[in-house]
């Protein structure tokens, strides 16, 4: 056994060692958590208190925990089953062994253990005879030294996650996408969909919105590309951010909003909240909604969409373009005035195009060139990195040009090509030359230095740096 990290959690008053190591014989490290201030012997008798409590009360009740009063009257009789089984114990210690024993039971088990782990990407339970998995920030995919019970407590979390939300899982709606109030997303199936049991995805929310300092300090993305993108975006270019799965789109769209200006109206479009603006924007998030149980009150990405253009926005945040006609309201907003920005799911700037302009999206080529820059991230599957993989920019016939790229062997962004029609765009609309674009540009590497300089990484404060940048207030 190899030790690769190891720390603490705190959940309720109950401290949890988390160790990770790798094991001959195990193709993937492993996740490993163990309670440290409740002994082994404390354990077994919670687990019989625990049988007690299960036994005596309602199916329907512990269904519905989360109704008013019952979750009280769960801890009242917890209380009096440990001053059974544990006479003369404190309040402080009796009140923690309460919290233990109300998330083993009527939470989400040890679930909720991981759920505290800020570390963690993913957690995914496949069903009740394998581990969970995790996908960890610095190790990747991991497995667990934790068990789901059986298969029907794995689908009572589903339902429970499901209910909070307004959604339901059944045998004939078997497929589940919902979101616990943390903002984590959850998809979870049943069997005999996925074959070998029933599941739950959740990927986590990030607890700290990531900044334009944190994609500069992790070298996700360089100055040059950062300065570019602000330099766009402050003269309101339109740009798409492409990226295979958990590449990194979303948080890429977050940090980039930090250059937006205080004195515009922005309006997001999401299924699912995940963008985090800075405080001093003025921003409206909007999120999509499923229908209910009866199949009414869905309100669908295009509702929000065509909604948003009455809404007098200067620019439009889209979560992910999918249809046609979603793209197709994008780009007549693009040709009306408006800035958009927007995440699509493509590998590289050419497949980006190849997928807006066929089905199921399928605009007309001709009408991309009202979109200004490509910004492709990605990640390495074998190191976990992520990472800028391309920046491109839109001819006027609609087919993209590379102008920077990640060299994989250096880990290096280099310059492949000068920006030709982006410059020429800012020139027709803000009389720049390529001089003065050029000093703009190294002025805005400078504030971004003093930003990594200073540790400046909260997007709040970033948000009040940028607001007095534009002002011409800020002093560095």
């Amino acid at each position: 056994m190899k030790i690769l990290g190891s720390y603490k959690l705190k959940l309720e008053g109950v401290i949890v060692d988390v160790s990770i190591y790798s094991e001959e014989g195990e193709p993937v490290p492993i996740y490993n958590i163990s309670i440290l201030n409740i002994s082994s012997t404390t354990q077994k008798i919670l687990d019989k208190l625990r049988e007690e409590f299960v036994s005596s009360i309602s199916t329907g009740l512990l269904e519905n925990i989360e109704t008013t009063g019952i979750k009280d009257q769960f801890k009242q009789e917890i209380r009096g089953l440990i001053k059974k089984y544990f006479p003369g114990i404190d309040t402080e210690t009796s009140e923690l062994l309460v919290s233990h024993v109300i998330q083993q039971n009527v939470g989400l088990g040890n679930i909720e253990i991981l759920l505290k782990d800020k570390n963690l990407e993913e957690i995914v339970v496949n069903n009740s005879k394998e581990p969970v998995w995790v996908y960890h920030r610095s190790f990747g995919w991991l497995k667990t030294n934790i068990f789901i019970q059986s298969e029907s407590r794995i689908r009572h979390y589903s339902t429970t996650i499901g209910r909070e939300v307004g959604k339901e899982i059944t045998l004939l709606n078997p497929l589940m996408d919902a979101h616990l109030d943390t903002g984590d997303r959850v998809n979870a199936t049943l069997a005999p969909i996925s074959n070998k049991g029933n599941t739950i995805t959740i990927r986590k929310f990030a607890e700290k919105p990531w900044s334009i300092t944190d994609f500069i300090n992790t070298k996700t993305m360089n100055y040059e590309v950062a300065s570019l993108v602000w330099l766009a975006i402050q003269n309101e270019l339109s740009m798409i951010i492409a990226g295979g799965t958990g590449s990194g789109k979303t948080s890429a769209l977050n940090a980039i909003a930090n250059f937006f200006p205080a004195n515009q109206r922005i309006i997001s479009i999401e299924d699912t909240r995940e963008l985090t603006l800075p405080n001093t924007l003025h921003w409206v998030p909007m999120e999509t909604r499923l229908a209910n149980p009866e199949g009414k009150g869905m309100i669908t990405m295009l509702d929000l969409v065509i909604n948003s253009l009455r809404m007098r926005p200067d620019r439009i945040i889209m979560g992910e373009v999918r249809k046609k006609a979603e793209a197709e309201v994008l780009f007549e907003a693009m040709h009306t005035g408006h800035s958009v920005y927007a995440t699509i799911h493509a590998n590289n700037a050419e497949e980006t195009i190849t997928r807006l302009t066929n089905p199921p999206i399928d605009v007309p080529k001709a009408v991309l060139s009202s979109l200004s820059l490509i910004l492709v991230q990605s990640r390495n599957r074998r190191t976990g990195k992520r990472r800028t993989l391309q920046v491109a920019e839109i001819d006027k016939d609609g087919s993209s040009k590379v102008l920077i790229q990640l060299d994989v062997v250096k880990d290096k962004l280099l310059k492949v090509a000068e920006a030709k029609r982006t410059m020429e765009t800012l020139y027709l609309y803000t009389g720049m030359t390529p001089a003065e674009m050029r000093t703009d540009l190294e002025e805005k590497t400078s504030v971004l230095k003093w930003l990594v300089s200073e540790n400046i990484t909260d997007v709040h404060q970033i948000g009040l740096v940028m607001s007095k940048y534009y002002s011409g207030k800020l002093r560095i």
